[in-house]
């Protein structure tokens, strides 16, 4: 399992990577002013309906499901099962991207409110919302044949097609001239994006001879299953988008540039999500799945120990810099071209910000995976409200005094109150069972988090003063002289908690 959640991991890597390259390409050419905002409304859209239809609500209801008509009754049944699926998701996805392209100015104006008041920058997320949403159709589909290609252990695939729209972005950009704007090319490497992912999962799964096709929804108990699990998963998904909806809608109230000073540090924030929190997740799910269905719950909360461990290990040290040199990390990787020095120091606040919940929102995912694995989609969605109602309530009392980093404080509380909710009933019910191991591994890590720190603590000084004799790129070379020698002192001070322990990373 370690072995996929790397492989996994490795390709979240390329994709984060070219991530920021696509980033670092949109904040120089759109910089963080009205043309910013405007598309990353734009782009929120389709990816907020995807992650409560798609990705969210729909992945932990099918891939359990498939998985165990996988294990138990065959490859015929289980590939039965799916095309009657995808046959009843593309009507649906047909008919949402329909009425969202007639009734745009209205799903505009219920996201970002406070552009009402400014007609240009309103104009402009109408049109390049037109223009993305057919992206949800798309890559919802993609998520279903990636569902079916991590239930037969191909996870290659689907963790590399989010690639492709880091790629089509980057270059729609470097086209812009064909387009009315900067901000139209970007918008329609989005939608371009969405058939290259789609053209990749499905040409893996052909090639594995499990593509499912169009088929009759089949009837019987696992289908019923099906949406007897959707139906709360879409309620879990759609807390935390309406969270989400409300940091847009609020952002869109400040002074422009406030949108996009939370979708450039969230950009950062999501590294650590999606590479770590993510993949485990992913390879967890079906994994812990298939173990519940063959009768050994033992194996599966093994499994879900070492993802947790793992987990840890990694998210640990970008929430400690992130807390203490959330400036100097905005600068280095974003600050040229139109994204200049006070651009990156409110990005840098709402940063830190977000670092506060970086640890519980890593572990979400392996903890929902307790849940999900024997289809109880209900208790997750009754932690994830929780977290809302707390997350939501807190923004309306943080975001007067502190702004934009008000919203992502009470994100980082609110992922908290879920974290911890659903840790202590899967406790409770005994679907999850910490071990010893995990104990030491996290002493371990704690020993790292206090080595990182006291370097950057340390090294911040003399970094920034060999920085300011160099003519060009100081704040990357001072972002790197710090990073490295953090990184060297966690990874020491870590294996050395490991070993002290009598822990081997193979192990974890």
């Amino acid at each position: 399992m370690l072995k996929q959640i790397a492989s996994v991991g490795g390709l979240t890597l390329v994709s984060r990577a070219t991530g920021f390259a696509r980033d670092i390409v949109l904040a120089a050419v759109l910089g963080a002013g009205v043309a910013a905002d405007a598309f990353v409304v734009a782009q929120r859209l389709p990816n907020h309906f995807r992650a409560i239809f798609g990705e969210g609500a729909f992945n932990v209801a099918f891939v359990p499901a498939y998985a165990k008509a996988l294990e138990t009754e065959g490859e015929a049944a289980a590939r039965r099962f799916a095309s009657g699926i995808l046959a009843l998701l593309a009507v649906v996805l047909l008919i949402v991207t329909g009425a969202a392209l007639v009734w745009t100015p209205e799903a505009v104006r219920l996201l970002a409110p406070g552009f009402s008041d400014e007609p240009e920058k309103f104009a402009l997320a109408v049109a390049l919302t037109r223009i993305t949403f057919p992206y949800l159709l798309f890559i919802s589909i993609v998520t279903l044949v990636s569902g079916v290609l991590n239930a037969h252990g191909r996870f290659a695939a689907a963790a590399g097609a989010p690639v492709l729209l880091n790629l089509s972005i980057m270059a729609a950009l470097g086209v812009a001239f064909l387009f009315p704007s900067a901000a139209h090319a970007a918008a329609w490497g989005v939608t371009l994006a969405g058939v290259l992912q789609l053209l990749l999962v499905s040409w893996d799964a052909r090639r594995a001879g499990i593509l499912p096709g169009f088929g009759k929804p089949a009837g019987g108990g696992r289908t019923r299953a099906f949406f007897k699990a959707l139906g709360p998963a879409t309620g879990g998904s759609a807390g935390v988008q309406i969270a989400m909806f409300a940091d847009t809608i609020i952002a869109s109230l400040l002074p422009t540039g406030a949108v996009a000073s939370l979708y450039f540090a969230d950009r950062l924030y999501q590294l650590p999500v999606g590479l770590i929190g993510a993949a485990a997740g992913t390879v967890l799910l079906p994994a812990m799945s298939r173990a519940i269905a063959a009768g050994k719950p033992d194996e599966a909360h093994a499994m879900q120990n070492r993802a947790f461990g793992f987990s840890l290990a990694l998210a640990a040290p970008c929430t400690v810099a992130f807390l203490m040199v959330p400036d100097l990390v905005m600068r280095g990787l974003f600050m040229r071209g139109a994204f200049d020095a006070a651009a990156a120091s409110a990005a840098g606040s709402v940063l830190a910000a977000y670092a506060v919940g970086l640890p519980a929102v890593v572990l979400i995912r392996s903890a929902t995976s307790s849940f999900h694995a024997r289809s109880d989609t209900t208790t997750p969605m009754v932690a994830a409200f929780a977290g809302i109602a707390v997350n939501v309530a807190l923004k309306l009392v943080l975001t007067g005094p502190m702004g934009t980093a008000g919203l992502a404080l009470a994100t980082a509380l609110g992922a908290w109150v879920n974290f911890g909710l659903l840790a202590f009933l899967a406790v409770r019910k005994g679907w999850t069972a910490p071990d010893r191991t995990l104990g030491r591994a996290s002493l371990a890590v704690l020993g790292g988090c206090a080595a990182l720190a006291a370097t950057v603590f340390f090294t911040t000084g003399p970094a920034a003063r060999y920085a300011a004799g160099l003519s060009a790129f100081r704040s990357e070379a001072e972002m790197l002289i710090v990073a490295g020698a953090g990184a060297a002192a966690y990874g020491v001070v870590l294996l050395a908690g490991f070993a002290i322990a009598g822990l081997r990373l193979r192990r974890l």
